[in-house]
């Protein structure tokens, strides 16, 4: 009963810990985005001059442990997690000009988050992709470009995560993220969605099919699906 008594104790006291440092994340990353951005693009001149508060909300995400069945908590965390490490990347290579001159920007250089030593694309596609069968990851997750949808300045939270999935999802598909011309029933897309077509057509639906599920104006009839190039310049305020 008593060694019953401090398994009890002991996993109380650890939930405990780790809910008040995923708080603390958090709370952290929505003041730093409230900070340092405005209308999509990063602060990145003010964020290289002073990196504390990146740093320091970094260093909370290092030791932070959230299961993949609490699904919330670790879709808000390693969403905010991969926002947050891409920023670090890019101030670690500042200043440039995109994010692709950085050698290894997404595949190669490591990350210490979650207790893990991690590139961007094993968050993106193992952690968030490789988890869940989930598209809208693709209008959140921002990789440092204005060919990316837009980082919002503030965080996402466990909360609001649905709320805020859909609303970013609806932004891009009623926004840049497609060009249409409607006299010749042509759609260009963003080549996230021919990067990731599996993401977009499961359970037989196609491309104009997931855009219709989020688009005011309906693609209605037959159109021709191509894609534009992306921007891979920062984006920078």
């Amino acid at each position: 009963m008593k060694k019953y008594i401090s398994f009890l104790v002991v996993a109380t006291l650890t939930f405990s810990v780790s809910a008040q440092d995923l708080n603390a994340f958090l709370n952290k990353a929505d003041a730093f985005f409230k900070t340092n951005v405005a209308n999509g693009r990063v602060a990145y001149d003010d964020i290289h001059k002073d990196q504390s508060q990146l740093n320091e909300v970094l260093k909370i995400a290092e030791g932070i442990s959230v299961s993949k069945d609490d699904a919330k908590n670790y879709q808000a965390f390693w969403i905010n997690a991969y926002n947050l490490s891409v920023i670090k990347g890019l101030i670690d290579n500042y200043p440039t000009k995109n994010p692709l001159d950085n050698a290894g920007f997404f595949d190669k250089t490591k990350h210490g988050i979650g207790g893990k030593n991690i590139t961007l694309n094993d968050i993106e596609h193992k952690l968030l992709r490789g988890n869940f069968k989930e598209p809208r990851f693709h209008f959140v997750l921002v990789c440092g470009a204005v060919g990316c949808p837009p980082l919002i300045s503030q965080a996402y939270l466990p909360d609001t995560l649905e709320n805020q999935l859909e609303a970013q999802t609806k932004k891009a598909i009623n926004g840049d993220f497609i060009k249409v011309n409607s006299k010749k029933n042509r759609v260009q897309v963003s080549k996230i969605m021919e990067w990731y077509k599996e993401d977009f057509t499961m359970n037989g639906k196609d491309e104009i099919d997931f855009i219709n599920i989020y688009r005011t104006e309906k693609l209605e009839g037959k159109w021709k699906l191509s894609y534009f190039e992306y921007n891979w310049t920062i984006n920078k305020q």
